[in-house]
């Protein structure tokens, strides 16, 4: 009941606004400055077009004859009116029951384009049927069958609103009914991801703001309706319909001249989308290995086919440019250079990052799974978009990096062997002048026999990286073809150099050397044949 009334407020305030419009229920159309005509109305309806001539305006002639007919009007009651049509030196003089109604002149000719004589004879009969109408539809039998008419309105009106509240009321249940049918298994299955609750809730407001419209809309022209049933206020009722009416009949028309172009856009629409469904079931053929393409890649099918489907959607935009609605009007084009200056300038870094992403994943440097180094971070590949590129580092952190960046930047990649022999893991230790090299070459190749991942063949060699102040730096190197557990490969290399020297009882200089300790810095073996990392606990401190 609350809508309702407020529905009735509204109609009750567009009436107001309406009548304020109107101030009188018989007043003419103004027209605007500059038009040099003006249309004779009376009860709503337009009688004939009246030329300003000098002295008198459009406006005001039709003014004049307005009000001189609504005073020969009610004047009487009588069934007929004497009109009279006499020569004079201005042109025709027209009178109604002996008042001076209005003069047609040559320039009243013109305008219409007829002879002044037949002009003058057509608003003469116009003139009189106008009066008798104004009196017929002032009469005590007009005035009970407007009543009729609107006691019938309104009966019709209320049944009009109690339909739709009933039809409310079935919607809602139904509606509630339905989706909570239909998505319970989904509600329990995805352990109340899926609302039904909410989306019946969505639906139902749906339905209520359309209804609520076509209240309104009967609510709008009911009142027209029962203001048109009488004559005092039709002239209100015709200004309401022509608000509403109008629009929705241009619409309607608009739709129906729209229908040919709407046509050729349903074509263009439905050839583009079965293009781009066959393209997809041909890319799934070829990433599910049953075509091959020569070195084409199965990582590039999916951004190949969204590259040719974003260009086949712009070939069909391009078509089916010239039969979208206002495509030919100054505003639309106006609309398009504006969001097209917007986005040429706003996005230079998403394009940078959209190029850059065809490079990485068409130049084959990088593929989904090779374990890589940008800069800092070190990890697996997980995903290459056209934006950026998704690494899962092995603290297990997912690590997100700009296309741009990857594009720009050096990057290592452990999983991609440059020959057969796979990569080089070294690292570098400092021995002390006063050991054999002999001996310090075969602990570290013996180091690197004991580590996994690394090959025996070819076999690990050691390079002098430097003759340091006071030490020698000594580089092992060892081939491994596991790139994705370098970190676990280095990790062990490096326990097992301490534990070969520490066997030998030679003392590694690594970082640095200060000065030669009173005993030799080696771990020693416990009784149950473990090393342990016991360190004396003197420490060499640096002299001044």
């Amino acid at each position: 009941m609350i809508r309702l009334l407020a529905i009735m407020v509204l109609a009750v305030c567009a009436l107001t606004s309406s009548i304020a419009l109107a101030q009188d229920s018989s007043a003419p159309v103004k027209i605007p400055r500059g038009v040099f005509q003006a249309p004779v109305i009376l009860d709503g309806t337009e009688l004939f077009l009246l030329r300003g001539v000098s002295g008198m305006p459009a406006e005001r002639r039709a003014m004049q004859v307005h009000n001189r007919l609504v005073q020969v009007a009610t004047a009487s009651k009588s069934n007929t009116v004497d009109i009279q049509v006499q020569q004079v030196r201005a042109g025709y003089l027209i009178t109604a029951d002996g008042v001076d109604i209005v003069i047609v002149t040559k320039a009243d000719a013109e305008l219409e384009k007829l002879d002044l004589e037949l002009l003058a004879g057509v608003h003469a009969d116009v003139i009189r049927d106008a009066i008798l109408s104004y009196r017929a539809e002032r009469t005590d039998k007009a005035r009970l069958e407007g009543a009729i008419y609107a006691v019938g309105w309104t009966v019709a009106f209320a049944i009009f609103i109690f339909l739709g509240v009933l039809l409310r009321r079935f919607l809602n249940t139904r509606i509630t009914r339905l989706v909570h049918k239909n998505l319970a298994d989904v509600e329990t299955a995805t352990k109340a991801h899926v609302r039904a609750d909410a989306i019946a809730a969505l639906i139902r407001f749906g339905v209520n703001f359309g209804l609520l419209a076509i209240l309104f809309l009967g609510a709008y022209y009911y009142l027209s309706f029962i203001l048109l049933a009488f004559a005092e206020t039709r002239y209100v009722a015709l200004i309401l319909l022509t608000y509403v009416t109008r629009p929705v009949l241009n619409i309607v028309l608009g739709f129906v001249n729209y229908l040919p172009n709407f046509v050729t856009l349903l074509i263009i629409a439905l050839v583009t989308q079965y293009v781009i469904r066959g393209l997809r079931i041909f890319s799934e053929a070829v990433e599910a290995g049953s075509f091959e393409i020569g070195n084409f890649e199965r990582n590039w099918v999916i951004p190949t086919f969204n590259i040719v489907r974003a260009v086949l959607i712009m070939i069909a935009l391009v078509f089916a440019f010239p039969y979208i609605p206002g495509s030919d009007s100054a505003a639309f084009q106006g609309l398009t250079i504006l969001v097209g200056a917007m986005l040429s300038l706003g996005s230079n870094s998403v394009m940078n990052n959209l190029i850059s992403g065809l490079f990485v994943i068409y130049r084959r440097s990088t593929s989904i799974g090779d374990r890589i180094r940008i800069g800092e971070h070190l990890g697996d590949v997980v995903e290459i978009k056209m934006m950026e590129t998704h690494l899962r580092s092995i603290k297990n952190e997912l690590i997100s990096i700009p296309n741009a960046q990857l594009l720009n930047s050096e990057v290592v990649n452990y999983s991609k062997h440059a020959d057969s022999n796979g990569l080089l893991v070294h690292t570098t230790v400092g021995i002390g002048y006063e050991e054999p090299t002999e001996k310090v070459e075969a602990m570290l190749i013996e180091a690197a026999k004991r580590t996994d991942g690394l090959k025996k063949r070819p076999a690990p060699f050691v390079l002098w990286a430097a003759l340091a102040d006071y030490a020698v730096n000594y580089q092992i190197n060892a081939y491994t073809t596991h790139g994705a557990v370098i970190p676990k490969i280095k990790s062990d290399l490096h326990r097992n150099i301490l534990d070969v020297f520490t066997e030998n009882g030679v003392q590694i200089m690594t970082p640095s050397y200060v000065a030669d300790p009173s005993e030799a810095k080696v771990a020693t073996v416990r009784w149950d044949g473990k090393l342990a990392h016991q360190y004396n606990d003197e420490r060499v401190r640096s002299e001044a």
